[in-house]
């Protein structure tokens, strides 16, 4: 008997044969090999997308202790209701600040919700207002001062308010703090354009043409620096402007030579940082342990933006790569600080 491997219970064998199926799709013929936006670093996308669902019936009737968990992936702010709601355990966003909008009850929130983290997976990146120098301008509100008709490459081009996508959100608020809209820039003559990714090769092939006058957008270093060395600019957020936007909820990062060879000098954006995974405040503490040990277990599998190992104390630790939006859940503190990973 001792020699007897252990085994799952066949109800969680198939549990855990539907996970692995679901990661496996990833790595089907449903999945292409691309390359990001003006870079030979290969990316791979999917037809699944991160719309994949897997129902799996959490508990059966009667079983003590049992514990229901549901999984979803994006920041919209839907999602948002539906975990401050019970109805998604835990959610995995990109990036921290609509997480911070959510605790503080700022909009696109009419009023604070009861979220927490219990990790912020390392992820650096800003929003930036980016225009080409032959457009003369220096600073994002001449935008609206001069009514210039640009055409902008952005995000997702959906209607106002943008509350169900993190990225044209920021962007819009931004551009609102510096007094104009997507919509004003269309009224003056311009043109605004969508891709599905920052890092879309149609992105590059639009700069390298000159079909673009501006970026406005995230993923600065999959697009950036091809933009910088083809004669766009970074737009500083300084000022009263600066203080509009902090206003707003939103945080300012230095974007630097050492993230961007191709800038000149230093310029302050909008920060668009961390990959925070959140959870309900009420949400037992066992749980929230339980679901760091996991996370712990499985750190050599896990992704991560940077592209270096996990490093578990960095998942607790604010850092430019991870800042954290909302406190983290007690249990997730406690088995941190448990762990050696988190110190006061």
């Amino acid at each position: 008997m001792a020699d007897t491997p252990v085994r799952y219970n066949s109800g969680i064998q198939r549990v855990k044969g539907l996970l692995e199926l679901g990661a496996a799709l990833y790595d089907t013929s449903l999945s292409r090999k691309s390359t990001r936006s003006g870079t030979t670093t290969p990316q791979i996308d999917s037809r699944v997308g991160t719309s994949l669902t897997l129902r799996i019936d959490p508990q059966r009737e009667g079983m003590e202790g049992a514990v229901a968990l549901s999984f979803g992936v994006g920041g919209s702010r839907d999602n948002f209701m539906k975990v401050a709601k019970k109805e998604l355990s835990l959610l995995w966003i990109n990036p921290a600040v609509p997480l911070a909008l959510a605790y503080k009850g700022l909009p696109p929130f009419s009023a604070p919700l009861p979220l927490r983290t219990i990790a912020t997976f390392p992820s650096w990146d800003a929003v930036v207002i980016a225009v080409h120098e032959r457009t003369g301008i220096t600073a994002i509100e001449q935008i609206a001062e001069r009514r210039i008709p640009l055409r902008v490459s952005t995000g997702h081009t959906l209607a106002p308010p943008f509350d169900e996508d993190a990225t044209m959100f920021a962007v819009a608020s931004i551009i609102a703090a510096a007094g104009f809209s997507l919509d004003d820039i269309r009224a003056w003559g311009g043109s605004v354009t969508g891709v599905p990714r920052p890092s879309h090769p149609s992105r590059a092939e639009a700069i390298t043409k000159g079909e673009i006058d501006a970026v406005f957008d995230e993923g600065i270093l999959s697009w950036g620096n091809y933009a910088i060395e083809r004669g766009f600019r970074f737009l500083p957020v300084e000022g009263a402007l600066r203080e509009r936007i902090l206003k707003r909820g939103f945080d300012m990062v230095s974007v630097t030579p050492s993230r961007l060879p191709a800038l000149k000098q230093p310029v302050t954006v909008v920060d668009f940082s961390g990959w925070p995974m959140i959870v309900h405040a009420d949400m037992p503490e066992d749980v929230a342990y339980a679901l760091c040990e996991a996370l712990e277990a499985r750190q050599q599998l896990m992704p991560t933006d940077n592209y270096k190992p996990l490093d578990m104390k960095q998942l607790c630790t604010p850092d430019a790569e991870t800042p954290r939006g909302a406190p983290l859940h007690p249990g997730a503190e406690r088995f941190y600080r448990e762990r050696g990973y988190l110190k006061d």
